[in-house]
């Protein structure tokens, strides 16, 4: 069963460079109410089923929140149809609703009435959003006297405890501390687990990668990829490294005005059949229109705007000799040589190991450890040590990186290498932890 069907959806804007506001000024400076339209979604195609989670990816201004505040009937299709089976939550502005000089306890039911749920359920389920929320005795303050995280954690965990059918989320994981947003990150896999319906817009393709079932990637209002998050992401951040200099679509803009265009409306009333077939068919035949020069520019498993590249990458064992095979507990040496081309380059570089189906074992970079790279030379190479491979006997495969500290790609070289690690210890799964065993015994009574 679908819980989403989206099917052939367009959404267009008036774009006005300077919109009049008054009777006096629309007289007066007449020119001032030109305007263009602009098509933010362009026949947009697809069905999610119950239980899957679906991450939503692209520039930003190519569709992605618009599309979100459609499927939760913030906004209506231009023109299309969009059929949603189940109650839903949305994500997308928290705290929508709060008002500033209740308290805490009192916006809950405010927020929670706006969701959906009834008195008597929020009663039930009040206790659950305090805890979840960890504000303790300012729940009973006014949310005035609260700083931004107390306010997100608040409006988060509301969300969050709706219990709803369809969850929509739009940019909203990185709310709180470190051990906060991993809460809510682990909430949120909880309620995957449980059934419910989750599309995701995040910047994030690591989260979107751990969490979700697809991505879907939007291009100027087009699908241009509808597939599993690692192969995706991957095709969208070459494109990414390929374009950052000339290919951001970003809207915002001072002087801009947008408004939303009424005319032509097509949305299914609840009753109504989706007039879409299966989102099998439809998905080939799509992706082939879509990709076009964008899937000509992809080089498979390695991306990145080339200012600085990696020539060569070595595996190295504690004698120091390169080699793909591995015993677990020896030394573990990646040194990878890179070439400067352009000045004024400070890399952030980063290693990752997989397993053969494309699961991440372990992944860093100089970044997360701060080690803190100062300046590089025209050529050079660094390298990532540990004495302790606690890898168990398989195939495995090494990902390398260069980006800026904002994470655009200088050169992401994944599977540059393919290693073999063999163990004489009988462990079960994947990883050898050094441990210990300690026994106590106790006298009864």
């Amino acid at each position: 069963m679908n819980s989403i069907i989206v099917d052939d959806v367009y959404k267009n804007f008036k774009v006005y460079n300077d919109k009049s506001d008054s009777l006096k000024e629309k007289l007066i400076f007449a020119k001032r109410n030109k305007y263009e339209r602009r098509k933010v979604l362009d026949g947009v195609s697809f069905a999610i089923k119950k239980g899957e989670a679906v991450g939503l990816i692209g520039v930003n201004g190519c569709g992605k929140s618009t599309l979100l505040k459609m499927i939760s009937r913030i906004m209506y299709p231009t023109k299309g149809t969009i059929k949603v089976n189940g109650r839903i939550s949305s994500l997308i502005e928290l705290g929508a609703g709060f008002h500033p000089d209740m308290s805490g306890r009192e916006n809950i039911f405010i927020n929670a009435s706006i969701l959906g749920l009834k008195r008597k359920e929020i009663e039930s389920r009040l206790e659950d959003i305090i805890n979840f929320s960890e504000l303790g005795s300012y729940i009973d303050n006014p949310i005035r006297t609260y700083s931004s995280g107390m306010y997100m954690r608040l409006a988060f965990s509301v969300a969050i405890n709706v219990d709803a059918d369809i969850l929509l989320i739009d940019e909203i994981l990185a709310v709180g501390d470190a051990a906060f947003q991993a809460k809510c990150f682990e909430k949120l896999r909880r309620i995957k687990e449980n059934g419910t319906t989750i599309i995701i817009v995040s910047h994030s393709l690591g989260q979107i990668e751990q969490l979700c079932d697809r991505a879907i990637w939007i291009n100027k209002g087009k699908i241009i990829l509808d597939g599993k998050p690692a192969e995706v992401g991957l095709r969208y951040m070459e494109y990414i490294g390929r374009h950052e200099n000339g290919e951001t679509l970003d809207v915002t803009n001072e002087n801009v005005v947008v408004e939303e265009i009424e005319e032509t409306v097509f949305v299914n009333k609840p009753d109504e059949p989706a007039k879409i077939t299966e989102a099998s068919e439809q998905e080939g035949a799509r992706n082939n229109v879509n990709q076009g020069k964008i899937e000509e520019e992809i080089q498979v498993n390695r991306y990145g705007n080339k200012d600085i590249i990696f020539t060569k990458v070595m595996l190295m064992n504690e004698k120091g000799e390169d080699t793909r095979n591995f015993i677990t507990g020896e030394r573990f040496v990646v040194r990878a040589y890179y070439e400067r081309k352009n000045n004024d380059i400070v890399p952030v570089f980063g290693v990752g190991i997989n397993g053969t189906n494309d699961t991440v074992y372990y992944g860093t970079n100089t970044f997360i450890d701060r080690y803190r790279v100062e300046e590089v030379n025209e050529c050079g190479y660094m390298e990532f040590m540990t004495n302790f491979l606690p890898l168990l006997t398989g195939k495995y495969t090494l990902d390398v990186a260069m980006h800026d500290e904002f994470g655009v790609p200088y050169d992401y070289w994944k599977k540059c290498l393919e290693f073999k690690v063999f163990s004489t210890i009988p462990d079960a799964g994947l990883l050898r932890v050094k441990h210990s065993w300690n026994l106590v015994k106790e006298e009864k009574g």
